[in-house]
C-alpha cells in the first residue's frame, strides 16, 4: 500500500477515473448491442435511430479519451455498414 501522501492520492484518483470510465465504456457496450438487436431483427427505422445514439456515445467516449480515435472510428463505420446493408 502508499505510503506517501501524493501516491495515496494517486490511489485515489484513478479509482475514480476507472470507475468512470467503466460506466461510459459499458453505456457504449449498450448502445452497440441495441443496434445490433434492431439489425438481427431487420428493423431499419430503429436500427438507424440505434445508430445515431450509438453514434454519438461512442463520440464521446472517444471525446473524453476512453477510446482511441481510430477505435471509435471503427466502430462507427462498422455499424454503419451494418444498418446500411439493411
Amino acid at each position: 500500500m502508499a505510503n506517501i501522501k501524493s501516491a495515496k492520492k494517486r490511489v485515489r484518483t484513478s479509482a475514480a477515473r476507472a470507475e468512470r470510465n467503466k460506466s461510459v465504456k459499458s453505456a457504449v457496450k449498450t448502445a452497440v448491442k441495441k443496434v445490433d438487436a434492431a439489425v438481427e431483427a431487420k428493423d431499419k427505422t430503429t436500427a438507424g435511430a440505434a445508430l445515431v445514439a450509438a453514434t454519438s456515445s461512442i463520440q464521446k467516449a472517444c471525446n473524453k479519451g476512453i477510446f482511441h480515435k481510430n477505435t471509435a472510428a471503427r466502430k462507427i463505420s462498422r455499424l454503419t455498414k451494418a444498418v446500411n446493408a439493411l
